[in-house]
């Protein structure tokens, strides 16, 4: 590949929580990693949840992460590829980024060709068995109706109670997102699976999970997760020959 060939993947910085201070320290760790990828990429895929709540009105949007909104911007006016999948915490972004940013949105996982590679990517919620009661929550959130009725909400108000039971909802699940349940247990493991009875993938990456995993989900097909920008600041690469699990320099 060429010298500005290779293509990322990161997800999970949930910028937002738990406090403005941390927050920040967090993005700008970010904007440096995006800083240190424009040397070599071709493509970054942000996949989901980079921000712990999104919500687009149709005249604001949310307060803050200016450093990483224009990092991005500046990148795609270089050339370089920017896609974002929506998370379960910022699925209701919607055209802002790739009008003002120049960012292509995705709300569903897609297979992509690179080389002759399959990749298959996407955040990775409300995907494989169970979990029926967020899958229905999700369908709710993801209704027009509900998202009408949202953006009639003061931001004001609108943005302190999204954020307040998205903490919650973070907290309460932080002990468990950073267990592995075991290959046969990780329902992102099962879902590569299910696919796979369909059609050739060579490579599965998703992020939700918060804990980089590299797990081979059949002979020869590997299930990549980025991990998150929490704990262990975590992204992938792929140089055309072989896909990576990296840190930024600054991960304890």
């Amino acid at each position: 590949m060429s010298d500005r060939d290779k293509v990322y993947f990161v997800s999970d910085s949930h910028l937002g929580i738990p406090d403005h201070k941390s927050s920040l320290q967090r993005e700008k760790l970010l904007v440096d990693w995006l800083q240190r990828t424009r040397r070599d990429a071709r493509s970054i895929y942000f996949l989901g949840d980079i921000f712990d709540f999104w919500f687009e009105y149709r005249h604001v949007v949310p307060r803050g992460f200016v450093r990483l909104l224009g990092k991005m911007a500046e990148l795609a006016d270089e050339g370089i590829d920017l896609h974002y999948f929506t998370g379960n915490h910022d699925m209701w972004a919607f055209d802002y980024f790739q009008q003002e940013l120049g960012v292509t949105m995705h709300r569903k996982p897609m297979d992509l060709i690179i080389g002759d590679k399959v990749f298959h990517i996407g955040h990775g919620d409300g995907l494989g068995p169970g979990d029926r009661g967020y899958k229905l929550l999700k369908a709710v959130f993801s209704c027009a109706l509900c998202q009408r009725a949202f953006a009639f909400i003061h931001p004001g108000i609108g943005m302190r109670l999204a954020l307040y039971f998205s903490r919650k909802s973070r907290l309460a699940n932080a002990g468990q997102d950073r267990e592995f349940l075991g290959k046969e247990k990780e329902w992102l493991v099962l879902y590569c699976q299910e696919i796979l009875k369909e059609r050739h993938v060579d490579y599965f990456i998703f992020g939700h999970r918060h804990l980089p995993m590299r797990i081979e989900v059949a002979p020869g097909v590997l299930y990549y997760n980025t991990g998150d920008w929490f704990y262990h600041y975590s992204y992938a690469v792929y140089d055309g020959r072989q896909l990576e699990l990296c840190n930024h320099p600054a991960a304890k």
